[in-house]
């Protein structure tokens, strides 16, 4: 898998792409993430990425031209699957979103800055538009962070144990069961029978139920997709 993820301030993706999971996919050839300064596509002298907003709103905005250059020369060196915008406004990302991106070869992710950019940009060349929640951050650099590791952490070779991914909540449409490591009792507090017991079928089954009940408790809305 490649990714290509466009930025005006590219600093910001360093290290939660450098690090942990994300970054021993890369060093492992597993992934190629590859950060762009939008800024070198940038306009005159000063090498502007931004203007006024057409209709006085206040905030700036991200110009159409240094994003479609830069789109272009990307698109020119292979076939992208998808052309995301990171933006408040787009689908909400879940596992069903990460599992089907998992499998694509070729991702352009376009961070947003200041107040957005020129809509015509996600009108014409934007494919995909995906949002980490209903708020607003500062740009898109996190949220694009955050969509990367959800993706390449679900590339085979990526985890330790490839069977890591399959028991993470939402993979299933439940939340997961609590999970515990040594001591098998700390300062009064115990870890359940069931787990100490060795027998596979009754810790699944234990597990099943823990994720059910969790998942009524704390996050009710997921059983409607169940």
């Amino acid at each position: 898998m490649r990714i290509d993820i466009i930025s005006v301030v590219p600093e910001l993706l360093e290290s939660p792409l450098s690090h942990s999971i994300v970054g021993r996919a890369r060093k492992k050839g597993l992934v190629e993430i590859q950060v762009h300064n939008l800024r070198e596509y940038g306009l005159g002298a000063r090498r502007n990425v931004d203007d006024y907003s057409y209709g006085g709103d206040a905030g700036m905005v991200m110009m159409v031209e240094p994003v479609f250059n830069i789109i272009r020369d990307l698109r020119a060196e292979r076939d992208y699957d998808e052309v995301i915008y990171m933006s408040p406004d787009g689908e909400i990302l879940d596992q069903g979103i990460s599992n089907d991106l998992s499998l694509k070869q070729n991702l352009i992710i376009l961070c947003g800055h200041y107040k957005g950019i020129d809509h015509r940009i996600r009108e014409h060349l934007v494919t995909r538009e995906i949002s980490i929640g209903d708020y607003v951050v500062s740009g898109g650099e996190i949220p694009a962070a955050i969509l990367a590791d959800s993706l390449v952490r679900l590339i085979p070779g990526a985890l330790t144990d490839e069977t890591s991914a399959l028991s993470d909540s939402f993979q299933d449409g439940l939340l997961s069961a609590p999970v515990y490591t040594r001591p098998a009792e700390f300062n009064g507090w115990k870890v359940p029978e069931v787990l100490l017991s060795g027998n596979p079928k009754l810790i699944r089954e234990w597990q099943d139920e823990q994720a059910l009940e969790r998942t009524k408790a704390l996050r009710p809305q997921l059983l409607k997709n169940i």
